[in-house]
């Protein structure tokens, strides 16, 4: 069952009835349902489908995309191996000649780098392809799809040769919302609170492949125990395996990763150079540029500031989640996630968990407060003051239009959250630092987001001006 991707079904509609040729670029990080929704939403459209083969060598490739030609002709006749992919998208196109054409057809590549190894030519032959032949038959809608994001978008998408300005429609796939999350556990027949499935969403995110591994009449906690802490758990040892399939030189990206598990509240750029080791060269932009088209890091542009001046954060769950427990867990089997979830690890990683959920719902949580029609921009800020003096730091913030600012707080909790005299004194102490150093002369309001809401005490009736409970990030 395809669940959710309302929007992408709606733009491939558009697509398949546009009466041209089109190419469509797809891409998105490894395991995020981007050849599922291809292959369903199309079915019986598709054509021609073929995969890339990670790490494989020319020959391979051509051999594959021969098989992938013969299944698609039906025939029980082998197809030779073509000498190379000027021939290979010919003989291809001998195949296309030969079907009717009064109905749209797709043609799916999926993994489209893994084609292009080195000195291969893939590129350009699939080039003069679509310029020579594919781009003038109509009823022609080519697919192509990959993991690895930046590839896809400086090689494809931005192309400066024979693809320039050719494609016609890209689709950046990201995780399931919380919505989607629990639309896909009950086609499945899975029945949880909404609880359970924020507390299952912030370790391992809204990653479809992931989510399959969930079985019925499976409590969060078992599930968390099978997959991650047992000796063939399906999330132990990928965390390897996500960032080498995608990036050559992969353990730089890592080192950015695991700088940013490090630093929950984010890094700039600068830090990042520094915490990593890194030159302050373009390779540092072009690793940070990678993670964050692949999904797994996000720039948040402080109040105020400009992107040059962008904190990055980790906005991976699973990956947070394997450097905090998986990676260098001593216990492992039953009842281990169980155990951890009364250190104060947990507790720490709790709260950078459902922050970083929140900051992936925004529209949600001004649903929440009423204000989905009013331009808001979404933020950040912190203020790093003198030896001696408080600083402060706001994870999220709305600015909106209509001149009022939401300082947002986000508590993980299992019950109702309590403000007591310690915490209010720390929330009006952000407040006053925020408007004195930014001069903003907008209306703040103390906004908060919870699990179960927050107890209504003198100091919520002295402080709080909204609420958002985490039900209202499923709607």
């Amino acid at each position: 069952m395809l669940v959710g991707r309302i929007e992408e079904q709606k733009i491939l509609a558009g697509r398949i009835a546009s009466g041209e040729s089109e190419l469509i670029a797809v891409y998105g990080r490894r395991r995020v349902g981007k050849t599922f929704l291809i292959r369903s939403y199309f079915k019986e459209r598709i054509i021609f489908e073929v995969t890339g083969i990670h790490g494989a060598s020319l020959r391979e490739q051509l051999q594959n995309f021969g098989l992938a030609l013969q299944t698609a002709m039906k025939s029980n006749v082998p197809i030779a191996t073509p000498a190379n992919w000027i021939q290979a998208f010919h003989i291809m196109d001998q195949y296309l000649n030969g079907l009717p054409k009064s109905k749209p057809a797709v043609l799916f590549f999926d993994e489209f780098p893994w084609f292009h190894t080195q000195k291969s030519g893939f590129l350009q032959a699939f080039e003069h392809w679509w310029n020579s032949s594919a781009s003038k038959k109509d009823h022609l809608k080519v697919i192509i799809c990959g993991s690895a994001a930046s590839w896809m978008i400086d090689q494809v998408i931005n192309n400066k040769g024979g693809l320039h300005n050719r494609v016609t429609q890209t689709i950046r796939l990201l995780p399931f919302t919380l919505a989607e999350t629990e639309q896909y556990l009950l086609g499945r027949g899975i029945r949880l609170s909404k609880y359970l499935i924020l507390q299952l969403y912030m370790a391992i995110g809204g990653i479809p492949h992931y989510l399959k591994g969930i079985q019925k009449g499976e409590s969060v906690v078992q599930a968390i125990d099978r997959l991650c802490f047992t000796k063939d758990g399906f999330l132990k040892g990928e965390f390897k395996n996500l960032y080498q399939s995608l990036f050559n030189d992969s353990h730089h990206h890592e080192e950015v990763i695991r700088a940013l598990a490090k630093n929950a509240k984010g890094l700039s750029r600068n830090e990042i150079i520094d915490e990593c080791g890194f030159s302050s060269g373009g390779s540092t932009t072009k690793i940070l540029n990678e993670l964050e088209e692949s999904g797994f890091i996000t720039p948040y542009v402080p109040f105020g500031k400009n992107e040059k001046e962008s904190i990055y954060k980790l906005s991976d769950e699973y990956s947070l989640f394997y450097l905090k427990f998986i990676e260098h867990a001593l216990a492992t089997g039953a009842g281990t996630w169980l155990r951890q979830s009364t250190t104060a690890s947990y507790t720490s990683w709790s709260g950078f968990a459902f922050e970083s959920v929140c900051q992936k719902h925004v529209l949600q949580i001004k649903k929440a407060l009423g204000i989905e029609g009013v331009f808001t921009k979404a933020s950040s800020w912190r203020y790093k003051p003198a030896k001696g003096k408080k600083g402060a730091q706001i994870d999220l913030l709305l600015d909106r239009q209509d001149k009022v600012i939401n300082l947002c707080e986000m508590k993980f909790t299992n019950g109702e959250f309590v403000i007591d005299k310690k915490y209010a004194e720390e929330l009006e102490n952000k407040k006053a630092v925020f408007r004195s150093e930014t001069k903003t002369r907008s209306t703040i309001f103390s906004t908060m987001i919870t699990t179960y809401g927050v107890k209504k005490n003198d100091y919520y009736r002295d402080i709080v001006d909204g609420e958002v409970l985490a039900e209202d990030l499923f709607k």
